[in-house]
């Protein structure tokens, strides 16, 4: 299991794939699989931890620099391991990770790459370039939809440990927005909504790239009133309390979001979701049972005005059912089963192709050697004795050569 070398797993505040690593990690290790886990920092799981770097690098998130060298560092461990222990599957959750896919496949590993991003034109350039190389699983039916033509093992939703979110009835009177600061994550559309209808508003998120920098400036901190917090990074315990006390989450998404990790964290609380439609968000809020699902930003307010509406009870029992971690364990491990499948296939491929291989060659060869004595003639043919008795003699004038070379040199 491979993860970037910016979070540790599982992440002391932001980080959502590595959160989801752990869960996945902790859930394939019930279901009596060994895994290795290969990232940066310490050890904060219960397998065997390799750590590539020292410390993780979040300041340095977004350079392409550290992804090339950890994948570089990565390649080297993966190789020890296969080696020493055997491995039946490498599972890599990074950017450049994927580029080691033949490295592994001469090792008779398979790869797995989860698309935990959106499939933009980089990656879908980059995957389709790797086609035969790695078996993608997506995180939504959406994401898989929007590139069909790319390598997909599968699709398995993400997941939370639900009995690590509170579950809280009664809320408090504000929002939440929890995310980056990104116009993709769209928190100026959140502070509109909740202002048109007098709801205060907190925010929760990561502001730490020039994008996100620049956009809070131009964007959210014009549109703050006294009524609002700017909270900053939430923490794992500071994220649930949070969730667990907003009247609702704020997720008004302006771009394909691959899954929204957020959304099913706040449902686990009993926090209904109001968000745009965008990506994977259909697949995880059942419009007006555990949310609102609208199409433009002006139906927002009136969403916000109707969450008496909404069960919290009805919220969590959705993520109970079709988040929960322990479906995250089985669905991976159908993936791997899968692939695996897929390598034996084609090495019993292999393995008939070589077995043919001499008949097919025979055969071919008696056809060509016909032909030529049809239209040539038979004295301007040889047969494949002719040409195997020839090999012969000027294989052993080469050993009389060679040992005469060698007799001199002595």
């Amino acid at each position: 299991m491979v993860v970037p070398p910016y979070f540790e797993v599982p992440p002391r505040a932001y980080g959502g794939v590595e959160s989801v690593v752990a869960d996945l990690t902790d859930a394939l290790m019930a279901r009596g699989h060994e895994v290795t886990l290969i990232g940066a920092g310490e050890q904060r799981t219960g397998t065997r931890f390799v750590p590539v770097w020292p410390r993780p690098v979040p300041e340095r998130l977004g350079e392409p620099f550290p992804e090339v060298v950890h994948a570089a560092l990565v390649r080297r461990v993966i190789q020890r391991l296969a080696a020493r222990s055997g491995l039946d599957i490498v599972h890599d959750h990074t950017l450049a990770g994927p580029l080691n896919a033949p490295a592994y496949a001469a090792l008779g590993l398979p790869t797995v790459v989860t698309m935990h991003g959106p499939v933009n034109q980089d990656l879908h350039q980059l995957y389709s370039a790797l086609r035969d190389d790695i078996h993608l699983v997506a995180i939504s039916e959406r994401q898989r939809q929007l590139a069909p033509e790319l390598n997909w093992a599968g699709m398995v939703h993400n997941a939370v440990r639900v009995e690590t979110f509170p579950f809280r009835a009664d809320k408090g009177d504000h929002a939440l927005f929890l995310g980056r600061f990104h116009p993709e994550k769209a928190p100026h559309l959140a502070l509109e909504a909740a202002h048109a209808v007098g709801m205060p508003l907190i925010l929760a998120g990561k502001c730490a790239e020039p994008i996100e920098k620049e956009y809070f400036e131009r964007e959210v901190r014009p549109r703050l009133t006294d009524q609002d917090v700017v909270f900053g990074v939430a923490d794992a315990e500071a994220k649930r309390r949070l969730l667990a006390e907003a009247r609702c989450l704020l997720f008004p998404v302006r771009w394909e979001e691959p899954f929204g990790m957020v959304m099913i964290e706040a449902m686990a609380c009993g926090t209904p979701v109001v968000a745009l439609r965008g990506g994977a968000v259909p697949e995880v809020v059942v419009d007006g049972v555990t949310g609102y699902v609208c199409d433009e930003p002006d139906q927002l307010p009136d969403a916000l005005r109707r969450l008496s509406a909404i069960d919290p009870a009805a919220c969590r029992q959705r993520v109970v059912e079709h988040f929960d971690v322990g479906r995250l364990g089985a669905g991976y491990e159908a993936a791997y089963r899968k692939v695996l499948a897929r390598a034996d296939a084609g090495t019993d491929s292999l393995r008939r192709l070589r077995r043919e291989y001499g008949e097919l060659d025979a055969a071919l060869d008696r056809r060509y050697s016909r032909t030529r004595r049809r239209h040539s003639g038979a004295t301007h043919s040889r047969t494949a004795a002719d040409r195997t008795s020839g090999l012969d003699r000027v294989s052993g004038a080469d050993r009389t050569a060679g040992k005469a070379a060698k007799a001199g040199s002595a």
